[in-house]
């Protein structure tokens, strides 16, 4: 679950103020909007990198308005990847799992179950260098996905692809999220992408968030919708 209460943030003349939202567990939202419209920075204020002003941020009833990132348990995946040139793919799918002390025997099975997920086991010996552009942000999601957090945040990943290669990450997406039951908060400015992967649509219309679906009727994930949000500029 992630829940924003009267949160407020500032980046230069710019400002969010008393952003209230509810994403229950299990969940697939997609936040929309107009560039500009704050929808990037409300998903960075959630994962710790934007500065918050007032409010709070609980994840699965947790304050962690003041936490670092990496104490936040949220899996993030930045628009273009922002995968380090030097390090091959393994070791960016191990790198969150050294930093949590994992064993090499719990680090390597790890590796080999995302590689599989994400058909990347191929390319676990290369580095980012000549990779192309869907093979590159599957990387950078098992890297997010690689400690198994419960939050996963999306910041327009499938922006740059071909159409035949955004059509294929976006199937891959919806089934690893099924698979996994994480919830995920997806940044997008693509109706298609967003009426295939959300259970739940979020639009930023004139500096309010409005819900545009709810999840299904009966649905596990149907336990309770977001409140509407309301940005100032």
């Amino acid at each position: 679950m992630i829940e924003t209460a009267k949160l407020t943030i500032r980046a230069g003349d710019f400002c969010l103020a008393d952003v209230n939202v509810r994403i229950p567990a299990g969940v697939y939202c997609v936040l929309m909007g107009k560039t500009g419209s704050g929808k990037t920075t409300l998903l960075e204020a959630i994962c710790g990198l934007k500065q918050i002003v007032a409010g709070k941020i609980l994840i699965d009833d947790r304050d962690v308005t003041h936490l670092k990132p990496a104490d936040r348990g949220i899996g993030f995946v930045p628009q273009e990847g922002s995968l380090f040139e030097t390090m091959s793919v393994r070791r960016h799918l191990e790198f969150a799992l050294m930093v949590r002390k994992w064993t090499r025997k719990q680090r390597t099975e790890r590796v080999e179950e995302l590689a599989s997920m994400l058909e990347i086991a191929h390319l676990l010996d290369r580095r980012p260098h000549g990779l192309s552009g869907g093979e590159r942000q599957r990387v950078a999601l098992g890297r997010a996905l690689s400690f198994r957090p419960k939050i996963l945040c999306l910041d327009e990943p499938l922006s740059a692809l071909d159409d035949e290669t955004h059509e294929h990450l976006v199937g891959l997406l919806k089934r690893i999220q099924h698979d996994t039951g994480v919830t995920a908060l997806h940044v997008t400015h693509n109706r298609h992408e967003a009426e295939a992967l959300a259970d739940l649509q979020l639009r930023v219309v004139d500096g309010v968030v409005k819900v545009h679906g709810e999840p299904a009727t009966g649905s596990k994930k149907a336990e309770s919708g977001p409140q509407i949000a309301r940005f100032k500029q």
